[in-house]
């Protein structure tokens, strides 16, 4: 079979899925959420990546590479191990249903885990506490770190490492090694919210798995500053004796940004991670494909070249392309874990360089419709799709559909896309979910926004954007039998229903299922 068969699937972060404790979690709603994907056709879901956020609440900066959210930990789950007592969760207050305030979620739920930790230590069979000690003996290249880290900015009041004092800064031995001793117990609640979070992840893979559903994650391919990778592994960044960086990752001006964009990770050091085989690298991938089938790689141009500007500076526009580690990283990572089940994030400009590398791996490139409107060559338009990428409506960085098509158009945009279609372009959520499908493109995957048929007051992200991004959650009573019915029709009409392809739409028995 085919890595990449004809397809089609839907993007949701697991934290916009409805729910009673303020955040969307890895519970009841989850897996009745791949009941409807199934039943609507769909055989992907891709969501954002999975690590625990930190100021801002972006998934695109996390404490870790390697480690999952505690807050997509399921309550209900501990309940039911009885870790956790109903009169535990009696307390659970009337959080937001449409959005996540996350500074209440967060410090409520961080409340419920600790209790949960006590429960398991008091009433957790002998096979359980087996089964934690197993998983922290195979996880240990990571987890160690990243609980010591945890458990220190915790009792740093959330403070960066660069903060610490100076011999914990400096991941000097025995200053982590008297940590180690001083904070034991938070550690080791570090590291059982951990397994927890892997647990029941694995439990929802497989369940998805087994439904036909494959789990399609993301990663960004720089990390955050602030992060347990970089804490542990300094010499493997462009950081000064201080530990602050040297040099930051970004991307130039262009039409969008005059003064581009300063996104303040550190930069990789390359030459070091080609040292060790790059086994970081390795290790990442290899633990992600744990957790889902497939990555997308944001910033995938990031290999070939990366803009690298002087922290000193407050803008992006004074900076150079240095050469990123190309072809060398992809050998090593395939000769490692095999053939690779990768996604390029290739938006932007692309050089002929990206493209190559890209290319030579035979790795599928991304094409998001909101960007075709302007000429026939434009490489976004369905008809110049090549088979080997994924179709995207919009995604979790775009306005929704609607509120793309209202606020973000402009009369030669919307005449060219009325000539392309040959008619006036009505329900136009519902028109690129249909072009995205009908494109030859193997995948094609709808954000839940546009199947909706939500404005920009549903919209995930907006770049550059300081507060307020991250928090949509859509209600169950949004989904209708409708669009589901809708869904499944054009999915079956574009040859994209790996069960039905050599089926009349009218033999298939489609379940209703009720978010």
């Amino acid at each position: 079979m085919s890595l990449f068969p004809r397809s089609a699937g839907v993007l949701l972060h697991p934290t916009s899925l409805p729910g009673r404790y303020g955040i969307g979690d890895l519970g009841d709603t989850a897996y009745r959420w791949v009941d409807w994907l199934v039943s609507a056709g769909q055989s992907v879901w891709q969501i954002l990546p999975l690590g625990p956020t930190s100021y801002g609440d972006s998934p695109y900066q996390t404490l870790s590479a390697f480690a999952g959210n505690p807050n997509l930990i399921s309550l209900d789950r501990l309940q039911e191990a009885g870790w956790l007592s109903a009169a535990d969760l009696a307390d659970t207050p009337d959080f937001p249903i449409d959005h996540v305030d996350y500074g209440w979620v967060i410090s409520w739920r961080e409340s419920k885990l600790a209790a949960a930790y006590k429960g398991f230590l008091a009433k957790a069979s002998a096979q359980e506490k087996r089964a934690f000690a197993q998983w922290c003996a195979d996880n240990t290249y990571w987890l160690e770190d990243f609980a010591l880290f945890a458990a220190l900015k915790h009792h740093h009041d959330g403070r960066p490492w660069v903060e610490w004092d100076k011999p914990l800064a400096s991941y000097r031995a025995d200053a982590l090694e008297k940590a180690r001793q001083d904070h034991a117990v938070a550690i080791d609640e570090q590291r059982w919210q951990q397994w927890v979070f892997y647990s029941q992840w694995y439990e929802l893979k497989y369940y998805a798995n087994r439904r036909g559903v494959r789990l399609f994650g993301d990663i960004p391919i720089f990390v955050a500053h602030d992060s347990a990778d970089v804490w542990a592994n300094q010499g493997d960044y462009t950081l000064d004796a201080d530990g602050q960086p040297v040099t930051i990752a970004g991307v130039p001006p262009d039409y969008f940004s005059p003064t581009g964009q300063r996104w303040g990770n550190p930069l990789y050091r390359w030459d070091v991670m080609k040292a060790k085989g790059y086994a970081w690298w390795i290790s990442r991938l290899k633990a992600i494909l744990s957790l889902v089938d497939y990555i997308r790689i944001d910033h995938f141009r990031g290999f070939e070249a990366y803009w690298e500007i002087q922290a000193s500076e407050k803008t992006a526009e004074k900076g150079q392309w240095i050469p990123g580690p190309g072809a060398d990283l992809f050998q090593a990572i395939q000769a490692a874990l095999g053939q690779l089940p990768i996604i390029a994030e290739d938006l932007g400009v692309i050089t002929p360089g990206v493209e190559a590398l890209r290319d030579g791996f035979g790795l599928p490139g991304m094409k998001v419709l909101q960007f075709a409107w302007s000429d026939p060559t434009n490489v976004f338009l369905p008809h110049n799709h090549p088979m080997n990428c994924v179709v995207y409506s919009g995604t979790h960085d775009n306005n929704t559909t609607l509120g793309w098509w209202k606020t973000e158009t402009d009369e030669p945009t919307r005449h060219f896309l009325n000539q392309y279609i040959q008619a006036e372009a009505r329900e136009i959520n519902w028109l690129m979910i249909r072009l995205a499908l009908a494109s030859s493109a193997h995948t094609a995957i709808v954000p839940l926004q546009d199947i909706l048929g939500l404005g920009s007051e549903g919209r995930m992200n907006t770049p550059g954007k300081e507060s307020g991004n991250w928090k949509w959650r859509f209600q169950a009573h949004q989904l209708t039998e409708a669009m589901r019915e809708r869904l499944a029709f054009f999915t079956w009409l574009y040859q994209r229903r790996p069960d039905q392809r050599e089926r009349a739409y009218g033999d298939q028995a489609t379940a209703k299922v009720a978010i």
